[in-house]
Order: C-alpha cells, then structure tokens, then sequence
C-alpha cells in the first residue's frame, strides 16, 4: 500500500468500456495516436518524462464505462493544448502491482486480470493508473508499474 498525493495530467482521453472488448480497441487506437502524433512534446509544464495511463470517472466498476487518458504529471492545468484534456488526479491510498514481460503481447493486460479477479483489493473506483517509466521503454521486457485506488 502507498500512499499518493494528487497530482495534475494533461493528455488525450477516450470513453470506453471493457464489454466486448471495447477497451482494447479504443485503448490500442489512443495509444497509436499519442505516439504518431508525438502528443509527449505537446503538453506544457511536464514533471517528467514518464507517460501515465489513468482509468477514471468509473460509472460503477471496472464492468461499467471509465474514462482513459494518455498523458503526462504536470505542474498545473494553465494551458491545456487543443483536443487535449487536463484533470487532477485524487491522491489517496494506492496498492502498487507490477506488470512485467513483453507490451507487446499484453504484458499489461495479464496483470489487470489479476488484479479484477482479486476480490479482497476493496478498490475505490476514483482513479487507477499505469506509470511508463524508464523501465518501460524496451517494450520486450519492460516493467510498468499500476496504481489502484483502495480503500
């Protein structure tokens, strides 16, 4: 368990939904768009050069429609570039996991569905997020590290 303070992105973000697979193709299009478009160099006043991936505005649970933004920690929500969105994250209490192998064939993905069948985590559904760091970079054998928010 770590305790987080709230922090502030600015990214892109896509309405979604895990039913019939919905997340992955909208999720895989966002992530597509944020590199070909090299959103990373767009976004002002960046903390950092980690890119953040954040689950929110949950309608109920992970079964229901969450809002995903691709982005990036920032020092305020001043500027927020056109077509793109900025949002202050809750800070609170957060189980740490850590997905490792190949992004490539869903490294991340295996690790959630760990986490959703784990019915002790009294999740919050507030926000939970994926931090892709250096360690993510060779995407082969990365280390992303996800934040779920707890009670």
């Amino acid at each position: 368990m770590k305790q987080i303070e709230s922090f502030k992105v600015i990214g892109i973000a896509v309405r979604t939904t895990n039913e019939n697979n919905q997340a992955m193709n909208d999720i895989s299009l966002l992530w597509n768009k944020f590199f070909s478009e090299n959103l990373i160099e767009k976004i002002p006043n960046k903390l950092g050069s980690e890119i953040y991936c954040i689950y929110t505005e949950y309608e109920k649970d992970y079964t229901k429609p969450y809002t995903t933004i691709i982005g990036c920690k920032v020092e305020n929500l001043n500027e927020i570039p056109e077509g793109m969105i900025g949002k202050e994250i809750e800070g609170g209490k957060y189980q740490e996991f850590l997905a490792k192998g190949d992004l490539t064939k869903g490294a991340v993905f295996q690790e959630w569905s760990k986490i959703w069948s784990n019915s002790d985590l009294k999740r919050r559904y507030t926000a939970d997020f994926e931090v892709y760091g250096e360690k993510a970079q060779n995407q082969e054998n990365a280390e992303v590290e996800i934040y779920v928010g707890i009670e």
